[in-house]
């Protein structure tokens, strides 16, 4: 509890904390072992001030910050109808969408291809541009 009180008054004094510290920081930081660091962790996720984030640190919830936890695709299809392409326009490259959405480039590589397999995006490839072969339908996006 000690370990998440501290914790818990580090994200209450910087508003602009996203992610909780690492596992080894709080470790190394406290001198406790995996273990304790984890049960802090959950103990600040039960108080509703972290949740675990896949591939990233645990991250801060704040309230009144609303987080899109859709699948990485459908977020990336929604640039189609958001941004009003056409079918047969470039589609933005894998590294803009990875800067866009703060997630690697291969996570963003693995969605698109789950979208050009769904039919909605054509091309791709090394030196290739991606266009958009179909524009999702509103059921398709939901």
């Amino acid at each position: 509890m000690k370990i998440a009180d501290s914790v818990k008054r580090q994200i209450e004094e910087d508003p602009s904390m996203t992610e909780l510290p690492s596992l080894a920081e709080v470790m190394r930081e406290h001198h406790v072992s995996r273990g304790v660091a984890l049960r802090a962790f959950g103990v600040l996720r039960q108080e509703g001030l972290a949740e675990p984030a896949p591939g990233v640190r645990w991250r801060v919830v704040r309230l009144g910050l609303r987080v899109d936890r859709r699948p990485l695709e459908q977020r990336i299809a929604d640039i189609i109808t958001a941004e009003r392409l056409e079918v047969g326009e470039a589609f933005p490259s894998a590294s803009a969408l990875a800067d866009r959405f703060g997630v690697s480039r291969p996570t963003v590589t693995k969605a698109l291809d789950k979208l050009e397999a769904a039919g909605v995006l054509a091309g791709g490839g090394q030196g290739k541009v991606r266009t958009v072969r179909a524009v999702p339908t509103r059921e398709e996006r939901s």
